[in-house]
C-alpha cells in the first residue's frame, strides 16, 4: 500500500483494473479473479522485488561447488541477499524505482524458477507459505484498492512518504504508513 500511495498513478492504474473486472460483480475479489488482474500481479511482484519480507535467505550447499574460482564446500551455510538481488542494476533497469510495468513485459515468477527474483526462496528451502501468501496478498490488496480511496494522515503529500527500511530478521519500514480509507 505504501508504494501505491507513494505512486498515485500506479494506484490509479491498479484501481482501474480492479474496478473494470469487478464492475459486474457485487462481491469482493476472489481467488479465481487473480489471473484476470495482470497489473495487480505486477504490483505484488514489484513490491516483493523492492521490499522482500525476509532480506536474507539461508541455504545449504548440497555438494561441493566452485563459483568464480571460490570453492563452496558441501553443507556450507549460504546467505542469499534477496534485498540486494532485487536492486541489482545488472538485472533490473532503474532498480530503485517502483515500476510494476517491468513485470508485464517479462514472464518472471516468484515460485523459485527465476533466480533473479526469489523473495520466497527456491528449491527444498522455499517458503512453505508461498501458496497462501500468493492468494492472500492479491485478495487483500485488491480488496483495499476496490473498496477504498486513500488519503494520508495529517494532509501529508504522497511524495513525502518515507520509504526507508530497517533491516532485521524481516524488513520493516522506518516510519509506518498511516493512511485513512475513504469509502468510494
Amino acid at each position: 500500500m505504501a508504494e501505491l500511495i507513494h505512486n498515485p498513478d500506479k494506484l490509479e492504474t491498479a484501481h482501474s483494473e480492479v474496478i473494470k473486472l469487478m464492475e459486474n460483480k457485487k462481491n469482493m475479489i476472489q481467488e479465481s479473479d487473480i489471473s484476470q488482474l495482470p497489473y495487480l500481479q505486477a504490483v505484488i511482484k514489484e513490491t516483493l522485488r523492492l521490499h522482500p519480507s525476509v532480506p536474507f535467505l539461508l541455504h545449504q550447499a548440497i555438494r561441493d561447488v566452485e563459483i568464480q574460482a571460490f570453492m563452496v564446500p558441501k553443507n556450507a551455510e549460504i546467505l542469499c541477499n534477496v534485498w540486494a538481488m532485487g536492486r541489482d542494476p545488472k538485472v533490473w533497469s532503474r532498480p530503485e524505482t517502483f515500476m510494476p510495468e517491468r513485470f508485464l513485459e517479462v514472464d518472471i515468477d516468484y515460485k523459485g524458477q527465476d533466480f533473479e527474483f526469489i523473495p520466497f526462496g527456491a528449491g527444498r528451502r522455499m517458503c512453505p507459505g508461498l501458496n497462501i501468501a500468493y492468494k492472500m496478498l492479491h485478495i487483500m490488496l485488491g480488496s483495499l484498492i476496490q473498496k477504498f480511496d486513500w488519503k494520508l494522515e495529517g494532509n501529508m503529500r504522497a511524495q513525502d512518504i518515507d520509504m526507508g527500511e530497517k533491516f532485521g530478521l524481516t524488513l520493516q519500514r522506518n516510519v509506518p504508513l498511516k493512511a485513512i480509507p475513504v469509502k468510494l
